[in-house]
């Protein structure tokens, strides 16, 4: 842990500040418990009503969940994304999937542009994951394998607000996926020409091909599909 002791003038914010680094700087994920009042009370220097303060102010920002009897939990790494979450999880399944195929498409565009030899790696290992986890026929696997081929895309854009959001975006998508029909559904949709295009360089390709893969699961799912 990297807090540091507080000082002076006004402690709340001083420690909403720190806490909302250490969630920024990925010491506590999204996903993860933060320590107890007491633990953070000592780390800090401070008084444990500072603390409650500013758990409570973080909380109502969106990047904290108190949950009874269990502790307080992340769920997003920034005020933005906060909002963001909540508003994805009031969303109709149509509205997140129009919202994933333009994130993407222009991720594709911009890792094709930038990507290096690590980056297509990454994207490579990611797609044989995929292929595996279809092959294996576990849809949980499969969810995750497929979101994690997006992530290393996205990732290879080296846009590091590009990243954060999607990475936000990532607990909404991972629902979408998993409602978005079968496995045989999804996995019957290319993921290969997007892979392909952003190691050759062609960022129009790349956009083009995310299009693609992206219009076939909303045609599955919306009543009226995009041209």
């Amino acid at each position: 842990m990297t807090l540091r002791t507080a000082r002076r003038a006004s402690l709340v914010e001083q420690v909403i500040d720190q806490l909302r680094d250490e969630i920024a700087a990925g010491g506590w994920p999204v996903g993860a418990r933060i320590p107890p009042e007491p633990a953070l009370s000592e780390s800090l220097g401070v008084g444990r009503n500072t603390v409650r303060e500013a758990v409570r102010a973080l909380t109502h920002a969106g990047l904290l969940e108190s949950r009874q009897g269990d502790g307080t939990y992340v769920i997003a790494t920034s005020e933005l994304s906060g909002a963001v979450r909540r508003r994805l999880e009031t969303a109709e399944l149509v509205e997140i999937l129009e919202v994933r195929r333009g994130l993407e498409a222009e991720a594709a565009r911009l890792a094709a542009a930038r990507r290096t030899p690590g980056d297509v790696a990454g994207i490579a290992a990611a797609l044989a994951a995929r292929d595996a986890a279809f092959a294996g026929g576990d849809h949980a696997a499969f969810v995750e394998a497929d979101l994690a081929f997006h992530t290393a895309v996205v990732e290879a854009t080296h846009n590091r607000v590009l990243t954060d959001l999607y990475r936000d975006f990532s607990t909404v998508l991972r629902a979408s996926i998993g409602a978005a029909g079968t496995l045989s559904r999804h996995a019957d949709v290319p993921h290969g020409p997007i892979a392909a295009a952003i190691e050759a360089g062609d960022a129009d390709a790349a956009a083009a091909a995310t299009h693609a893969c992206l219009d076939e699961v909303l045609r599955s799912t919306a009543p009226h599909p995009p041209a």
